[in-house]
């Protein structure tokens, strides 16, 4: 029998070494990020107060008070990047720069850390700026059990008013699976005592803390709730009080793109009033804009700062991300067409030579299954359709398979297994790069059924659901 000849397609050589060429790239990219491991952030402060305090009538003679005045009114970067040395010390070198109305400076530091052993490791920091003077600082970090670890940072900072010293010691214990508690005490620079408790699941992250200092005590609960979805949306809400005032705050955040995670944040407090805070991650760097809207409680600037947000992502989404990424995936498959234009056309001979080997299979199939009123198989297509008429530009790629999939039919039955049908003999990919479907018009007992199933979707026909009824 010619048909045992036929055998499921593999990849061909080529097709394995552009796989290899391109996880090897890939590898090269993972390792470099591994081993510099930078991180960054870029804060910029904006004062949109004049949009909504705006100055009575009276002092409208000033010069230029008739538009709002938006302001950038303080700056903050910060970057890092990590230097291995040996197999157990790595040096981080980082710098920042700060300026708030005018005024400011930077520093930069250097940390050599080693590890000392897989329960602790040690890190010596020194640092210097054009404000305050040279730093001197150690911190340890130890697991104490499995279950318990603590952090010690001392530091000494030199200054103009003298050596400054600093302490801060953090214990924490893993409580159960999803949940850590962390008890901190700070000494020196802002001494405090602060406990709080995470809790992380798939689908939340809740925290509760408190915190006993000088100069700032409070209360905080915070609580995120995570969908399920590709986006990985956050929704998140929580409520900060103290002797500094109370302060409520609650936004949501969304990946945007692969590496990209976009986020929004209403804050309303006494006396602080109300801000707005928009951050966006970018692999390891962080771009943060406090919009800093009223120093008062008013409801229209509560109203913009959260409907804003909303109507300009929805906007930006579907004007800009939203065809952006449609035009990359489109630049991508035609680049994958391209470079695979001469394969497609290797597999099509391949697959009709198939078909040509099984078309004497095929008709002895036929005759048994007409015999016994069977299964036969009276057209098949594999590969792109369109059916939304918002999509009858797009071209409908399919190829016709009436012949494999007869083939396979075995004692009246068709079992297909939850794997691309692409490899299957007489098949090939009409469409590479995009989502396909196989669509299966049959007869079964004299009676038409018909089925369409995704690339990977199991399929067992014939089946009482598929009938087509004759009254439609």
């Amino acid at each position: 029998n010619l048909f045992k000849q036929v055998v499921e397609r593999k990849r061909t050589p080529a097709e394995i070494r552009e796989e290899f060429e391109r996880l090897q790239r890939e590898r090269e990219e993972r390792r470099l990020q591994q081993r510099t491991n930078p991180k960054g952030t870029i804060s910029v402060g904006i004062d949109a107060t004049d949009l909504f305090d705006r100055y009575d009538e009276e002092y409208e003679d000033v010069q230029g008070s008739s538009f709002p005045q938006i302001e950038i009114n303080k700056m903050h970067i910060s970057q890092s990047i990590e230097a291995p040395l040996t197999a157990t010390d790595t040096a981080i070198l980082s710098g920042n720069l700060s300026t708030q109305n005018g005024n400011g400076g930077g520093s930069i530091n250097l940390a050599l850390r080693r590890v000392t052993s897989a329960k602790g490791w040690g890190e010596l920091e020194f640092g210097a700026g054009d404000l305050q003077g040279p730093l001197f600082g150690l911190k340890i970090f130890r697991n104490l059990t499995p279950r318990c670890f603590i952090t010690t940072n001392c530091a000494l900072q030199f200054s103009s008013r003298g050596i400054r010293p600093g302490l801060t010691t953090v214990l924490a214990r893993n409580l159960d699976k999803n949940t850590m508690g962390y008890l901190q005490w700070r000494w020196g620079i802002q001494s405090a005592m602060n406990t709080s408790i995470v809790r992380d699941t798939k689908t939340s992250h809740f925290t509760v803390a408190l915190q006993l200092g000088i100069p700032h005590s409070f209360m905080m609960v915070s609580y995120q709730h995570k969908f399920q979805d590709e986006d990985q949306t956050r929704v998140k809400g929580s409520l900060k009080a103290g002797f500094f005032g109370t302060i409520v705050e609650y936004g949501a955040e969304r990946k945007i793109s692969r590496h990209s995670i976009l986020g929004a944040t209403v804050s309303v407090g006494v006396p602080q009033g109300v801000s707005l805070k928009i951050k966006l991650n970018r692999a390891s760097q962080t771009y943060f804009f406090p919009v800093h809207l009223t120093d008062q409680l008013l409801p229209s600037a509560v109203f913009y700062a959260t409907v804003g947000p909303l109507v300009i992502y929805f906007a930006m989404h579907r004007l800009i991300i939203k065809p952006y990424l449609r035009a990359q995936k489109e630049r991508e498959l035609e680049k994958q067409r391209e470079s695979t234009a001469s394969d497609i056309l290797q597999k099509k001979q391949e697959a009709e030579a198939a078909v040509r080997l099984m078309q004497e299979s095929v008709r002895r199939i036929i005759e048994a299954e007409e015999a016994r009123m069977g299964l036969i198989v009276v057209n098949a297509w594999y590969g792109k359709f369109v059916n939304d008429n918002s999509r009858k530009n797009e071209k409908v790629k399919v190829i016709d398979v009436t012949v494999p999939l007869q083939c396979l039919v075995k004692d009246s039955k068709l079992i297909l297994t939850e794997a691309s049908k692409v490899g299957l003999p007489g098949f090939y990919d009409p469409c590479v790069g995009e989502e396909k479907s196989l669509k299966v018009l049959y007869q079964f007992r004299g009676v038409l059924h018909q089925v369409m199933s995704a690339d990977n979707e199991a399929l067992r026909i014939p089946k009482q659901s598929h009938r087509i009824d004759a009254d439609g």
